[in-house]
């Protein structure tokens, strides 16, 4: 049986930004006992104060997270991007991920159609 003391990397890391880096946008957080290193972190697009892609890149440069493990990628055929990225802060794992509508592309208008 795993212990809150297995998942002592994750929250510490999570209490080093809390203090460090208060004025972050505040993401969906998920710490647990299968990935006991991992800190994932969140965005998504129905946020109201940061629009997601946004409030992922401020948190990816607080974090030192390197552009180049970017990652990026359309889901639910077309209809969302997704950016995923990786890095190390204060011995744990750190996983952003940030969902975003894409704005409908509008139908072609025909000319001459009857």
């Amino acid at each position: 049986m795993s212990t809150l003391a297995d998942l002592s990397a994750p929250l510490r890391a999570l209490r080093l930004i809390c203090a460090d880096h208060p004025d972050l946008p505040a993401p969906n957080l998920d710490v647990c006992p299968i990935y006991p290193e991992r800190l994932h972190l969140s965005f998504h697009s129905m946020s109201d104060t940061v629009p997601s892609l946004a409030a992922f890149e401020v948190w990816r440069a607080a974090l030192g997270v390197p552009d180049s493990t970017v990652d990026g990628h359309f889901q639910s055929d077309g209809r969302t991007w997704v950016l995923k990225a990786r890095g190390e802060y204060a011995g744990a794992t750190v996983e952003l991920t940030a969902y975003a509508d894409v704005p409908p592309v509008p139908a072609p208008v025909m000319r001459g159609a009857v």
